[in-house]
């Protein structure tokens, strides 16, 4: 069985090395940050319950084990993050990084497999060069190479590892073959193959599809409070048709992908015109949402409910309510910020709270994120502790009838009718 070492133990490098782990392979765990491989020897929960008992009965047993240090090994997979600079250009820096150390111990029949999230062209452009350069081996004749992207969502990455299709791009016909062979040692879906930069592309055109839909909704949004029609109704009706689906809108959208994938296409290619512009909608969601909330209220306390990018999650990497609090902040509001998922935990500098105390003399609760947590909330009693009883409903999940007759002034992100 052969070796492989996974580079990069974050969100998606860890369930992947558990589930080759699982699946009979010696697997090599390696994080630049050596706090990473402390933390999981140490037994601390990093990710999410189901990928963390596959990595604990990883270790246990010795499939998995952490290291300090790039080593030999028969595959190494490369799952570091590619995030964005502030001029929206792609940060490769990692990539680069994990491609020339496994350089300096790739040998003969070797496989790389990149599956950070990257620009069309990163395995032939960026990588292939450097192994090429630093070992005089060529991809495809010395040595296999492809891409092949992650398409899993946190909270459910354990089944979408296994039942989710996957893509293999191959940087030729070998290596696709051999890293799909790969993968089927644990992929019970279909794997389908193509070359690298064909693969680099889909994934990217996967998350960009959702964000330019997104876009949509979130201009139909403005597009309502013109008209002075309620956007929610207005999207309901419409998707009762067979052949449309407007996704929801929002304050912004965040994360490690869909706000940023799209940048990687529209750095490359001239021609995204409609790709850029639905980015920049959504960017300026969050700003949109705070002039919202002025028009609704001019000083005092805001309770912010929900942190995270995504509801029902604790990942609160590139999350717009950030970008929010960041805006209200600025505009002379004091703030007290709540999520179930971080409490105890600081974000910008300004502590968690639980949630009655965060709404202990609020003016205005702010519903930014849709965490189930916040569906069933005894209102009455939190009423009962606010300064005034205001609502800001970002996310269309509250019932206004019953928030109306507790005596709650509720206001609608979208509702054009009551703007």
């Amino acid at each position: 069985m052969e070796k492989i070492f996974v580079i990069g133990l974050g969100y998606i490098g860890l369930p992947t090395a558990a589930m080759f782990s699982k699946a009979g392979y010696e697997v090599i765990g390696y994080d630049a940050n050596p706090e990473v491989g402390k933390k999981l020897e140490a037994g601390e929960d990093l990710v999410e319950a189901g990928v963390q008992d596959l990595v604990n009965r990883g270790l246990e047993s010795g499939k998995l084990r952490i290291v300090s240090d790039y080593e030999k090994a028969d595959v190494f997979i490369i799952c570091v993050p590619t995030p964005i600079n502030e001029d929206k250009t792609p940060n490769m820096a990692m990539v680069r990084a994990a491609a020339e150390a496994v350089a300096g111990v790739l040998e003969r029949g070797n496989t790389v497999v990149l599956e950070s999230t990257s620009p069309p062209g990163t395995c032939n452009k960026l990588i292939a060069p450097i192994i090429e350069e630093k070992t005089g081996f060529k991809a495809e004749e010395d040595y296999f190479l492809a891409h092949s992207p992650e398409r899993v969502i946190p909270g459910n990455i354990v089944y979408e590892l296994v039942h989710n299709e996957r893509i293999v791009g191959g940087y030729g016909e070998k290596s696709a073959q051999k890293v799909k062979g790969l993968y089927q040692s644990f992929v019970q879906a279909e794997i389908l193959t193509t070359d690298t930069t064909t693969a680099e592309a889909a994934k990217l055109m996967e998350n960009t599809y959702r964000d330019v839909n997104i876009a949509f909704a979130n201009e139909a949004l403005r597009v309502a409070k013109d008209l002075g029609i309620n956007v929610w109704e207005m999207i309901h009706l419409a998707n009762r048709h067979p052949r449309v689906n407007i996704l929801t809108p929002g304050p912004g959208v965040g994360g490690h992908c869909i706000a940023v994938d799209p940048w990687f296409i529209a750095n490359l290619s001239p021609s995204a015109q409609m790709i850029s512009m639905a980015r920049r909608t959504n960017d300026t969601m969050p700003t949109y949402t705070g002039q919202a909330i002025e028009g609704i209220l001019d000083k005092g306390k805001l309770a912010i409910l929900g942190l995270a990018f995504k509801a029902n999650t604790d990942d609160f990497r590139g999350s717009p309510i950030l970008d929010l609090v960041a805006y209200l902040d600025q505009a002379g509001y004091d703030l007290a910020l709540t999520d179930p998922y971080g409490e105890g935990k600081t974000l910008g500098g300004r502590d968690l709270l639980p949630l009655e105390e965060a709404l202990e003399g609020a003016d205005l609760l702010v519903l930014a994120v849709d965490h189930k947590a916040y569906k069933d909330l005894d209102f009455k009693a939190l009423g009962d502790k606010m300064a005034q009883k205001k609502v800001f409903d970002t996310r269309n999940v509250l019932n206004r009838e019953d928030l109306e007759a507790l005596g709650f002034d509720y206001y609608l992100l979208g509702d054009g009718r009551h703007a």
